[in-house]
């Protein structure tokens, strides 16, 4: 028995229907028609607490999303249970597409043009091609490198960053402390899409803020504790950056008093740079399960030590 789960009871009938069409020799049952101690797999996002307690036959968990930080540190979750983490399921596409959003916004001034509407100036600025930019990707995952590429295709002078050491084709990657501080004092434009670790956590602080070049601009798709908000804040308003475009936040919703959702130089969106898409996500989550069933190695297994 495979249980499926979200929050939305809509969102779980599309998705019983697509995976029992992919896969009929399963059986799939949402939550209110689940015997639990009989459900060896778990597809799900948005688990109530202790749900995994209930359940003593699960061999693994496969996960509606890309980022499991937070389903990773649930006090229910079995120490030895192997989860799985969606590589894709549709969002590298979408995080281009907000990312380029926010660089193309950045290379033709349209940030600026924003704030000079909103003073009433009518003032021609210079303009600059995409060769003119450089920016930096934080993140070389799946998602980040589908971004690097992106942008590269675009015309742009990427470079990109990683804990470790990878390699991107028509860009230079860097990786390390070391490759950290090259990339930050390199990128006009820094644009963020690593998962959230006890390695990333606070990474953009104020110092490595300020090591970014005057008038740079930070695009924050990937976690939202990954970002000092104060820092940014007053880098912000002193002029050494120029504006961010944020999509994550450490409490989420944003709380409405929050200075940033009044801020001239940023804009803000709701978690939604890349948002899982159900057919792929079923089409990845359906291999996996036939490839355990094979005995075959299944992508996307969660390195717990790692927290992606």
């Amino acid at each position: 028995m495979i249980l499926i789960h979200t929050p939305s009871p809509k969102e779980v009938a599309a998705y019983l229907d697509l995976f029992r069409a992919a896969m009929p020799e399963r059986e799939f049952v949402d939550l209110a028609h689940a015997d639990l101690s009989s459900v060896r797999h778990l597809v799900a996002w948005g688990l109530p607490d202790g749900l995994l307690a209930d359940m003593p036959r699960l061999e693994g968990l496969f996960a509606l999303g890309a980022g499991v930080d937070k389903l990773m540190t649930r006090p229910d979750l079995p120490a030895g249970l192997p989860v799985y983490r969606l590589l894709d399921g549709g969002m590298s596409a979408q995080m281009a597409e907000y990312v380029r959003y926010g660089v193309l916004g950045y290379q033709r001034n349209m940030d600026l043009y924003r704030r000079q509407q909103a003073e009433g100036q009518w003032r021609k600025l210079a303009p600059r091609l995409p060769g003119d930019i450089r920016v930096g990707v934080l993140g070389l995952g799946e998602i980040g490198s589908a971004v690097a590429r992106a942008l590269a295709a675009d015309g742009y002078r990427v470079s990109g960053w990683s804990r470790s050491a990878k390699t991107v084709e028509h860009m230079r990657c860097l990786h390390g402390g070391g490759g950290l501080e090259q990339i930050l004092a390199d990128s006009q434009v820094l644009a963020c899409v690593l998962p959230s670790t006890p390695d990333t956590q606070g990474l953009l602080n104020r110092q490595r803020l300020e090591a970014l070049p005057q008038g740079a601009m930070v695009i924050n798709a990937g976690r939202g504790d990954l970002l000092d908000l104060d820092a940014l804040l007053s880098l912000l308003d002193s002029g050494h950056l120029r504006g961010a475009l944020l999509d994550v936040f450490p409490e989420e919703p944003l709380p409405a008093s929050h200075p940033l959702w009044r801020h001239p130089a940023v804009a803000v969106t709701p978690h939604v740079a890349a948002i899982t898409l159900r057919q792929p996500a079923v089409e990845q989550i359906v291999d996996g399960l036939r490839r355990l069933a094979g005995g075959l190695p299944v992508a996307g297994l969660v390195q717990r030590g790692q927290g992606y």
